[in-house]
Parts: structure tokens; C-alpha cells; sequence
């Protein structure tokens, strides 16, 4: 790839090379509304230097488990046709992290009671730290409470 100045437009195929996705998986995003190309004489996509950015944004986060539409969510607070501005980006990764902080508390909580469930051994209900007697879980919300929903109760050991 030629050497290029930070506002020339690539290829798509200059886009995949340096965002290490494929030609299609990036016309799949411009599809969802993540990219947004402008079109040369000939119609072919060119792309800001700056989607290199977003697309790796979009990588990160559903390596996070984020979905297409809550990752399009975050893009759309971005400007079209220009490159974002650290202002810009910073605003997007304030909501970003209190969502993320959310997900590492649940995913802690998962883990821990899960090595607690799966590890301990115990082949019995008695003292299975996941026991649920008389549906007592269920006197404070819906789901798996024990494993992944906080509760005013979540610091009361299960079962007990």
C-alpha cells in the first residue's frame, strides 16, 4: 500500500489490509450503519482514515459481547464525514466504561459463583451454595439470581 497523508480516503481493500477484517465483514458493517463510505466517479467505496478507528472500536467491543445495534448506538453520537476529535471519542468511552463496569462486576460475580458451584464437589443439594429451597430467589426478581443479577439480598449467601 502506498504511503498516504492522514486525509487521503482508502479502498476498501486499503481498509481491510490495515483493519485485519475482510472485504466483506466491512461491507457487512457499512450495511448496520458503522462505516459510512463516500463513493468515487467510478462508485467504488472510499473510507476515512478515521474508519480505521471505528472498525477497530467495533472489533473491541464485540470481543466485549456487545452487539451490532448497541455498538451502532455508541457510533451514532459520532460526525459523519469527518475525522472524530479526541472529544469526540471521549464522550462515547465515558458511556462505554460504565457499561463495561457493569458487565466486569457480573462477569466476577458469574465466575465466582460458578467455581464455587461447579469446584466445591458437594454432589449434594444440602450443601450446594447455589440451592434455591422454597424458590426464596424468586421472592426478588426474575432470572438466575444467584449467578448474574445483583439484588439488595446478593450479599446473603444462597441457599442458606
Amino acid at each position: 500500500m502506498a504511503r498516504t497523508r492522514g486525509n487521503d480516503l482508502l479502498s476498501i481493500g486499503d481498509l481491510a489490509r490495515r483493519t485485519g477484517l475482510s472485504v466483506s465483514a466491512i461491507r457487512f458493517y457499512e450495511t448496520k450503519g458503522l462505516v459510512t463510505p463516500a463513493r468515487n466517479a467510478g462508485g467504488q467505496r472510499r473510507f476515512l482514515r478515521s474508519d480505521i478507528r471505528r472498525l477497530s472500536f467495533v472489533l473491541i467491543a464485540q470481543e466485549f459481547g456487545f452487539t451490532i445495534a448497541e455498538i451502532a448506538g455508541y457510533l451514532k453520537s459520532l460526525p459523519e464525514g469527518r475525522t472524530p476529535t479526541k472529544r469526540d471519542w471521549t464522550r462515547i468511552s465515558q458511556t462505554f466504561r460504565g457499561h463495561l463496569d457493569r458487565k466486569i462486576t457480573t462477569l466476577r460475580r458469574l465466575r465466582d459463583r460458578l467455581d464455587g458451584c461447579i469446584g466445591c464437589g458437594c454432589l449434594s443439594l444440602e450443601s450446594c451454595a447455589l440451592y434455591n429451597p422454597e424458590d426464596r430467589a424468586g421472592h426478588s426478581g426474575t432470572g438466575p439470581r444467584f449467578v448474574i443479577a445483583p439484588s439488595p439480598s446478593d450479599t446473603e449467601e444462597p441457599g442458606r
